[in-house]
């Protein structure tokens, strides 16, 4: 059985070129256009946008309400209708705005059917590939400073490139500290992210340059760190986090962030967008406090359905049973939240940072790898 066609909506009050777009689409079962003879700001709440696969807005890019009237569009479909925009003239002001809110595309009038039915075609066939293709993103966030955040996720990231097949899924690490290269420095290989390079929006980034900004680790890791320097990487906008991770997760299957200590604009973007989030912090009493108020500060912020999970890492088991912090005073403090412990193995974790491998490359079976498989396996 044939798919249905999908449905694109024109906005627009120009009919002439409805009639023209409607005979360009004619010629494909792929796809039927549909005419709304009206301004943007007349439809940002229209049931008829909930069943379009594409969205086509006439507008005038010098008027506020139609800016506003847009926005609201992309407000109410957060990442899941594709919008392209037509208009007359726009500057680089308003370019940069319709990356950050997140346009599909935007194309400046006079602009023929054929060109428009191109676009459109590529975000099908787009959306058809992301269709069959998942990325799996788990984030990695620490509760405080030196609780070894980039350790677990340089591990973690490790161990599932290890257990993959020739074919079955790739897995890359992120280093979202755009202003040090903690996890390069981990896994000793050079980053080659280059933010300048991408434009400041991301605009620039596609797929063939994501290839070469990528580094290869002997563990078949690929990682995506920023190339650090004296004022290099200033202000880093949402729209290039964003588009730089949505390449990103189209081309991998399991994608591992390493999140900064501190919030930024585009934090609760990534959060939400993650699969699992974890939670690192340290086996002390200022540290157990702090993971609880992280997975306060991420449920509030993000999502009540967000659950994240703490991991107590640097454990010493002894203090099980002294008169230390025990595990059930852990589990007290952090209640559902609490997804188990790591083991504190300095002298390993040293090392294995010394030498730029994993922990299971320095010593098979430790305990370390052994306890964080567990909890991110699961």
């Amino acid at each position: 059985m044939l798919a249905p066609a999908r449905k694109i909506l024109l906005v627009s009050r120009d009919n002439s070129q409805s009639e023209t777009l409607k005979s360009v689409f004619a010629r494909s079962n792929a796809a039927v256009l549909e005419l709304f003879e009206a301004s943007i700001t007349e439809v940002v709440q229209s049931p008829r946008l909930n069943d379009v696969s594409i969205l086509i807005v006439d507008l005038d890019a010098g008027n506020r309400d139609e800016l506003v009237a847009l926005q609201g569009i992309m407000t109410r479909f957060p990442g899941t209708l594709p919008v392209i925009v037509l208009t007359e003239a726009f500057d680089d002001a308003v370019s940069r705005w319709f990356l950050q809110i997140r346009v599909s595309d935007f194309l400046r009038k006079p602009v023929s059917a054929e060109d428009i039915a191109q676009v459109c075609n590529g975000i099908l066939g787009a959306a058809d590939q992301a269709s069959d293709h998942s990325a799996k993103i788990f984030a990695f966030i620490p509760a405080a400073g030196g609780v070894g955040n980039t350790t677990l996720a340089v591990e973690t990231a490790i161990q599932y490139a290890k257990t993959e097949g020739e074919d079955k899924f790739r897995t890359c690490l992120v280093d979202l500290d755009f202003y040090n290269d903690s996890c390069a420095s981990h896994l000793d290989i050079e980053p080659r992210l280059d933010l300048a390079e991408i434009g400041p929006d991301g605009e620039r980034l596609d797929g063939q340059l994501l290839e070469v900004m990528g580094s290869k680790h002997q563990s078949g890791l690929v990682l995506f760190s920023a190339i650090c320097g004296v004022g290099q990487n200033g202000d880093i906008s949402v729209a290039a986090v964003l588009r730089l991770l949505d390449i990103i997760a189209s081309r991998f299957d399991l994608v591992i962030l390493d999140g900064p200590r501190t919030w930024q604009p585009w934090t609760q973007d990534i959060l939400h967008a993650s699969d699992r989030v974890y939670v690192v912090t340290d086996m002390t009493v200022p540290g157990l406090r702090s993971a609880r108020r992280e997975v306060q500060r991420i449920i509030a912020r993000v999502s009540p359905e967000t659950k994240p999970l703490v991991i107590v890492n640097r454990a010493e088991k002894q203090s099980f049973f002294g008169s230390g912090i025990r595990k059930t005073d852990v589990e007290r403090v952090l209640e559902d939240s609490f997804a188990g412990t790591v083991s504190n193995n300095y002298a390993l974790v040293r090392e294995a940072i010394d030498r730029g491998v994993s922990l299971e490359t320095v010593k098979t079976g430790n305990a370390v790898s052994a306890e964080l498989r567990k909890i991110v396996f699961a």
